[in-house]
């Protein structure tokens, strides 16, 4: 398979960047391709303007989200690194997600609202949180997030598989961070392929 990781953090060094890294390790150690779409170091503008709008009725595409979509082309699978903001996504992931996974591109809610357009490819979302596990699972979190982001936006994206992937205690010891950047390697080198048919699960 070739893998895209879309990385979002402004510091290359930031534990959100190794853990990428990680991640593209362990899928090459599987035999896949990867590919870095760094947004941050490229300069990708995530703020949804009017230009994108008229994209959505048939103008032209602007030509960093095209860039974008043509990288989400040839990939078979997609994983996506942030760290956990505000208990949801930083503005640039936000902003890339607004932009580049647009309608009549991705998803046509009015022909069938629970079909993306896009072909089936394996999707992980790979987040760093300072929170631990315990915290977010009691407080309602996580719940919150597989419902917004596994059951909802990413399905129509044509993610099948999807799976969401946090790294609890990103900010804890140096042990701590290597036994989670061992767990984003496992993620690659254990990446699952797409699914067979069309509908999201």
């Amino acid at each position: 398979m070739h893998v895209l990781t879309v990385l979002d953090h402004p510091d290359p060094n930031a534990f959100s960047a190794a853990a990428a890294q990680s991640f593209m390790e362990g899928a090459k150690a599987a035999g896949h391709s990867v590919e870095l779409a760094d947004l941050h170091a490229e300069g990708f503008d995530p703020r949804w303007t009017l230009a994108d709008i008229e994209a959505d009725d048939g103008a032209k595409v602007p030509s960093d989200v095209l860039q974008e979509q043509v990288r989400i082309a040839r990939a078979d699978a997609v994983c996506l690194v942030f760290p956990l903001f505000w208990w949801g996504m930083p503005s640039m992931t936000k902003g890339w997600v607004d932009r580049v996974w647009s309608w009549g591109w991705a998803y046509d809610q009015l022909d069938d609202p629970e079909l993306s357009l896009q072909r089936p490819r394996t999707g992980v979302l790979l987040i760093p949180a300072g929170a631990r596990s315990d915290e977010m699972a009691e407080d309602g979190y996580l719940a919150a997030l597989e419902t917004a982001w596994i059951k909802g936006t990413f399905g129509y994206f044509g993610f099948s598989p999807r799976k969401l992937e946090i790294l609890y205690g990103a900010k804890g010891s140096p042990s701590r961070r290597r036994s989670l950047l061992e767990q984003a390697y496992r993620a690659g080198y254990e990446l699952a392929a797409p699914a067979t048919d069309r509908q999201a699960s």
